[in-house]
């Protein structure tokens, strides 16, 4: 996939909040003195009067949003998910999530692929932490085109939403004519019959690259892309898991908590398979490159491939 376009979806979210500025007039964006590198600025250059920095001060920054919501304004808290979600958490449970406050949050440089900012803000457990907030809607888009309708599909729905983008640059995979984004609705990339790989994030670029490979070892791989955690869609989950019989998830984030617990919640009520789960095993990350560190842990096309072929011949 190295001939294919690249963007980081960070970049994607930067410019669907200036596309959206003059479509949503009730739009506010908020950043932590953060705005050049969750690419906030660009909605700021466009619409300087409806963008607040707030300083070094997320929690105060989801006070504040807590507040315009009430007045009837779509704001976005904007940071990196380290703060967004884990320094952040007491006041996005209670100022935003227990009165279901029509706040979206928009976490940008999750991840390993942060890089050489190291373990410290390589956030691997903040979609386990979202998606345990009640009413709270969980999204990681995998390319540029579902970033941006993410970001669009977020204002049009009422109440909070957590997006999850990343720093690294990633392939454009879903610039398709039929492509449709819809909140709560997974996308099958590729049907087969040999294996479901459910995949998330910059892991369904790897997904969609490990299937090329297995492929030339006669294993047919069925690719979702499951961009929405939380509602998660288990009803194509279920559908495929009872026609491939073994389910891989693959995600940068802790197997813990985040996609590949979600799927085997639902297997394990709805369909019992074997699952097994690719994604951070339990451990923090380090300072490296993004592809260095994506191939360190197993989360490249190479990395997944490997692992779906040892599961597959178990």
């Amino acid at each position: 996939m190295a001939d294919v376009k690249k963007i980081a979806t960070r970049e994607s979210y930067g410019n669907a909040l200036a596309e959206c500025g003059a479509k949503y007039p009730k739009l506010v964006v908020l950043d932590a003195d953060l705005a050049g590198a969750t690419k906030t600025s660009v909605f700021q250059k466009a619409f300087p009067d409806r963008h607040i920095d707030c300083g070094i001060a997320e929690c105060n920054m989801t006070g504040i949003a807590a507040g315009l919501a009430t007045c009837g304004k779509v704001p976005f808290i904007s940071s990196f998910a380290m703060f967004a979600a884990g320094r952040n958490f007491e006041q996005v449970r209670n100022s935003i999530g227990y009165p279901h406050l029509n706040v979206k949050i928009g976490a940008t440089h999750a991840g390993i692929t942060v890089g050489e900012d190291g373990a410290t803000h390589q956030c691997n457990e903040d979609i386990a932490l979202m998606r345990t907030i009640p009413g709270m809607t969980v999204i990681v888009p995998a390319d540029d085109v579902e970033a941006k309708a993410a970001v669009e599909a977020a204002i049009n729905h009422e109440g909070p939403v957590y997006l999850r983008f990343g720093r690294a640059a990633v392939p454009v995979i879903n610039n398709n004519d039929g492509y449709k984004f819809e909140i709560g609705k997974g996308v099958v990339l590729k049907e087969g019959k040999d294996v479901t790989i459910v995949a998330t994030g910059t892991c369904v670029s790897s997904a969609l690259e490990a299937a090329e490979k297995l492929a030339a070892d006669g294993i047919d791989a069925e690719i979702i892309n499951i961009h929405t955690i939380k509602p998660l869609d288990g009803d194509l989950i279920v559908a495929s898991a009872k026609k491939t019989g073994k389910v891989v998830t693959v995600e940068e984030h802790s197997i813990i908590g985040g996609l590949g617990g979600a799927v085997s919640e639902v297997l394990s009520e709805k369909q019992p398979t074997k699952v097994c789960r690719i994604g951070m095993n339990d451990v923090y990350g380090e300072s490296g490159t993004a592809s260095g560190l994506l191939e360190k842990y197993g989360l490249d096309g190479n990395g997944v491939y490997a692992k779906v072929k040892a599961f597959v011949q178990e």
